[in-house]
């Protein structure tokens, strides 16, 4: 009986023929983000995915490559774990199915199954599916074609060995009945319970002959014939604890697995065949302790698929997608981030660029990178880079609030982890961040800066800031591994989430006044919209990315003070200037298209070489933007903060030498500037300008 604090994660082991996709990645993340989250509270984790290596469809394609079979595996394997690198997956071991070891547990537990009579040969006769390399009964097929993959399909006549699998249909049935998290969601759970409860559960084809299949382990009891590949594949899920754990103790004392994720499509094979197959492997041995290796697992849970613009992604269409390409445009962290973003962990998804944009615009650039920085660059400024300790209350209602979420979160959260609900996880995390959007929006720490009596109150919001986002920083870390242990590090705070970490740092009451800080650079870039169908970062990333494929149109540029307005970015010419006595006009269509809005100065400063311009940290409530404004020769800069200007908001970003600027300053004046378009009351930042 295992009685170590252990958690054991596994992903399928993926077809070694396919090509990565959003499906792949999605179930690894999930696995991952798992993973990282338990080693943080302290388990011991194990967290395997691989590749299943064998079956037909692998020995064509290494026949038309003329290459042999395990050549044309070693070839396509890089291919996933190099994906798996670049994403941040952080699996203890990679299982293939052409391990030597692999092959050695598979064929002594199908030795174990035919010395006990769960294994026998018979004649078969039925309608074989190559592509899924599995036989159809008459009444599932339709019009010739496989139900599954809508493929042609060929009648066979052949021997074969079968596993007793219909003998425990009654007791797969009670286990289901009994344990409510066997099989999740609970949607799933009805649907095989619903499939065993109205049709009698046949036995299972375990071979293929070697005069029509020849790459797959050998049974240990006829020459003759190879394993099924669904047999041998599920197997993986115990063989790799016996000889890919390495530097961690012995392996089966992980078993039975936590969690195995999988595809809504392959549920059935994991819900039926590997639970019977434990069941019959149990009924092997008369001693409890060996019975226990094959335990059920506590839960097998199946997520949806995804769509791609509403559509179903397959190689015709070319609406695949390829998660090395998102990596490309928009970083692991943001695209990790995404994923278990968008939809309930569960259901089925739509991906769409646009959406992706959306998302990491709002709750990563002007959510979380926001608070970031807006708290930094205060420290910086007011607090010669050191975080400071509290003074008194500034808004009590909403500190109060802020501390409340705090207290809550990590329970919130963890029982958020034991349902797998990654969507609402991230809602969580969302809400603790909004909730300190609003206390700095309302405390105005750029305010109470400039009011000596008043550093005791700038300390509480600064203090409470940061303390919030040392918290978000460990919830996140998760799903956003270097993003977040870079928020640590700009926090100045010695932590590494890599490991795992005491209760009481996730308190709310973890001492962090006195900490440098050490501010660098945004951690979420904005992503702007250059020219219809194209996506561009800010922050010195000058790559722009078509929408469907993904890959950079122009090199990475390097911003210098020389650089002028990328052509892709390049603001239209102005309409020649009317004469004075026929001034332009416009119609009030054309006025409403222009957006301006208030915005709050958070930081100005000179730019280099330029005796007019200043850059702008602005603040519009709900995000934060950079302008270059032309007003250098009228206004000092530390004279400009804590003002509330006029801007032009939906302004398509340019560069001025060398520097982008997200939308204009309104000003008075012809050839010089004579004033800035202000307010005569407080208005808050973001409200429109009419």
């Amino acid at each position: 009986m295992n009685t170590r604090d252990t958690f054991y994660i596994t992903t399928p082991i993926y077809y070694v023929n396919d090509v990565p996709h959003i499906g792949h990645a999605y179930t690894t993340v999930a696995a991952d983000v798992l993973a990282r989250y338990w080693r943080l509270r302290g388990r011991e984790v194990f967290f395997l995915t691989g590749l299943d290596e064998h079956g037909q469809k692998v020995q064509q394609a290494a026949a038309k490559a003329g290459i042999d079979p395990q050549a044309h595996c070693d070839r396509l394997a890089p291919q996933f774990t190099n994906l798996w690198q670049r994403l941040n997956i952080s699996n203890d071991a990679f299982i293939r199915t052409t391990d030597k070891q692999h092959q050695v547990v598979v064929q002594r537990y199908l030795q174990q199954l035919y010395d006990k009579q769960l294994i026998y040969k018979a004649d078969y006769t039925g309608w074989y599916c190559t592509y899924d390399e599995r036989f159809w009964t008459e009444k599932d097929v339709v019009g010739g074609l496989c139900p599954d993959c809508k493929r042609p399909i060929e009648r066979l006549s052949e021997h074969n060995y079968f596993f007793k699998m219909g003998q425990y249909q009654e007791r797969l049935i009670d286990h289901i009945r009994t344990h409510e998290d066997f099989i999740r969601p609970a949607s799933r759970r009805n649907e095989v319970l619903g499939f065993l409860q109205t049709q009698k559960l046949g036995d299972l084809s375990i071979s293929r002959p070697k005069s029509r299949l020849s790459w797959g382990i050998e049974l240990p009891f006829d020459e003759n014939y190879v394993t099924y590949v669904w047999f041998d594949a599920l197997v993986n899920y115990i063989s790799a604890l016996e000889y890919l754990p390495n530097e961690k103790p012995a392996g089966l004392g992980y078993w039975p697995a936590n969690v195995h994720l999988v595809g809504k499509d392959i549920l059935t094979t994991h819900a039926v065949y590997w639970s019977t197959m434990l069941m019959a492997l149990a009924d092997t041995t008369e001693e409890d302790e060996k019975r226990a290796y094959f335990a059920l697992p506590k839960t097998i849970f199946a997520h949806g698929w995804w769509t791609v613009d509403g559509e179903k992604m397959s190689k015709s269409r070319g609406n695949v997608v390829d998660p090395n390409a998102m990596v490309d445009q928009f970083d692991a962290d943001a695209f990790r981030y995404f994923l278990l973003r968008e939809v309930p962990f569960g259901q089925d998804g739509d991906f769409s660029r646009s959406t992706m944009v959306t998302t990491i615009n709002s709750a990563l650039a002007n959510g979380i990178g926001n608070l970031l920085s807006r708290t930094l660059t205060m420290i910086e400024r007011s607090c010669a880079g050191t975080i400071p300790d509290r003074g008194p209350a500034v808004l009590p209602e909403l500190e109060q609030r802020i501390e409340d979420l705090a207290r809550q979160l990590p329970a919130r959260i963890e029982a958020g982890y034991n349902g797998l609900l990654f969507r609402d996880i991230l809602l969580m995390i969302e809400e603790l961040n909004s909730a300190c959007d609003e206390y700095i929006d309302k405390s105005a720490p750029w305010k109470l800066a400039k009011q000596p009596e008043a550093q005791p109150q700038l300390h509480t919001v600064l203090n409470t800031s940061a303390r919030a986002l040392r918290l978000l920083a460990i919830l996140l870390y998760p799903f956003m591994p270097q993003a977040a242990q870079q928020m640590i590090h700009q926090l100045g705070l010695p932590l590494d989430l890599s490991k795992p970490i005491s209760t009481n740092v996730g308190d709310w009451d973890t001492p962090i006044a006195g900490s440098r800080i050490q501010k660098g650079v945004a951690l979420f870039p904005r992503i702007l919209l250059a020219e219809p169908g194209e996506y561009k970062l800010t922050g010195g990333d000058a790559r722009i990315y078509k929408a469907k494929g993904g890959r950079p149109v122009s090199e990475p540029t390097t911003p210098s003070l020389a650089t002028t307005t990328p052509p892709q970015i390049a603001t239209p010419a102005p309409a020649a200037a009317p004469t004075a006595a026929q001034p332009a006009q416009i119609t009030i269509d054309d006025f409403m298209k222009v957006q301006l809005k208030a915005a709050k100065v958070l930081a100005a400063e000179r730019v280099p070489k330029s005796e007019k311009l200043l850059k702008l940290q602005v603040s519009l409530g709900s995000e934060q933007r950079q302008i270059v404004a032309g007003i250098g020769k009228k206004y000092e800069p530390d004279t400009l903060v804590g003002k509330t200007i006029v801007i032009v908001a939906n302004l398509k970003p340019a560069k001025l030498m060398g520097i982008e600027s997200q939308g204009m300053v309104l000003a008075a004046g012809d050839s010089e500037v004579r004033g800035l378009a202000t307010f005569i009351e407080d208005v808050e930042p973001g409200t429109k300008v009419k």
